[in-house]
């Protein structure tokens, strides 16, 4: 990890969060898969668009390992602060865990911001999985198991996807959870401790949220702040990956201690030594693909259970 730190260090990129979003979006793209493991061959992988509520089409691009009907669904939202990220930026993580997993999965572009605020993120999200849930059938996969996950600003959309999940009725396997962002403000111990040189930095977190949420009363809406939901009784199970030196850790932590407490099955994993955006790291940081294989094995026995 040190050593991926010091090439980033040396190629010596402008950070995203002083370039423009669209030039941040287009460097994030181009920097995505230069560590990345390869990328794996499936038997299907094809573009779909999801109706939004304001009628706009959502691009969304669908992985299967095979072409078999009744396949598990996973709906993957890719991280980037609301601001950045693609399907393109997350393809290859979410290959490794159709391959892996032995599931379906749809990645969504789900709509940025700043051209779209909050909660836009949140109300795409939202119309994808009930959409998914309707339409499984017709995309060969099974309605009956479902299961939401993403990473970071993704992992926070899947975490509050899975309380609006409850509150509809429709029942979801897992919620996979690659250190989300839980809270309504950065002021949790590692929000300090890992506030510099360490990938995402507490100036970029700052720029992503302030290109999103418009004020304190966003900032503590609970579809932004998971942390902030009145209860999260009866969701569905958890697991979290975390990375150690990142500095939304301590918000995961809490997130699923606030999953326990009301009790919700939890299995959270904590990748020492690495740092946020580990995940998409495969090439060079073995804890990336441990992360992998262990996100595929929670959605095998989520998606399996009798």
């Amino acid at each position: 990890m040190r050593s991926v730190l010091e090439r980033m260090a040396r190629a010596g990129h402008p950070p995203l969060h002083t370039r423009s979003p669209q030039d941040a979006r287009i460097a994030y793209e181009a920097g995505a898969g230069v560590l990345e493991v390869p990328k794996a061959p499936l038997a299907r992988v094809e573009d779909v668009g999801i109706p939004a509520r304001d009628g706009h089409v959502l691009p969304a691009r669908l992985y299967a390992p095979t072409t078999a009907a009744g396949l598990p669904l996973l709906l993957y939202l890719h991280g980037g602060g609301f601001t950045i990220g693609s399907i393109a930026t997350h393809d290859t993580l979410c290959r490794e865990l159709a391959r892996l997993a032995g599931c379906m999965v749809v990645s969504l572009d789900y709509r940025l911001a700043p051209e779209h605020r909050f909660p836009t993120a949140t109300n795409d999200a939202w119309d994808a999985l009930q959409w998914l849930a309707a339409h499984a059938t017709s995309l060969g996969a099974d309605p009956a198991r479902l299961a939401v996950g993403g990473d970071s600003a993704g992992g926070t959309l899947a975490a509050v996807n899975a309380i609006l999940a409850r509150d509809a009725g429709i029942a979801l396997a897992l919620q996979l959870l690659f250190y989300p962002g839980c809270a309504a403000h950065q002021d949790t111990p590692s929000h300090a401790t890992f506030a510099r040189g360490l990938v995402l930095e507490e100036p970029a977190i700052s720029w992503f949220f302030g290109n999103y949420v418009r004020s304190r009363e966003e900032r503590e809406d609970w579809r932004f702040a998971p942390l902030y939901a009145p209860d999260v009784d009866g969701v569905a199970p958890a697991w979290l990956g975390l990375a150690e030196c990142d500095p939304l850790v301590d918000e995961g932590v809490d997130y699923a201690d606030k999953l326990r407490l009301a009790g919700v099955p939890v299995e959270l994993e904590i990748y020492r030594g690495v740092t946020h955006e580990f995940i998409k790291m495969g090439r060079a940081i073995p804890e990336a693909r441990k992360a992998h294989a262990d996100a595929a094995q929670a959605l095998r026995q989520a998606f399996h259970k009798d």
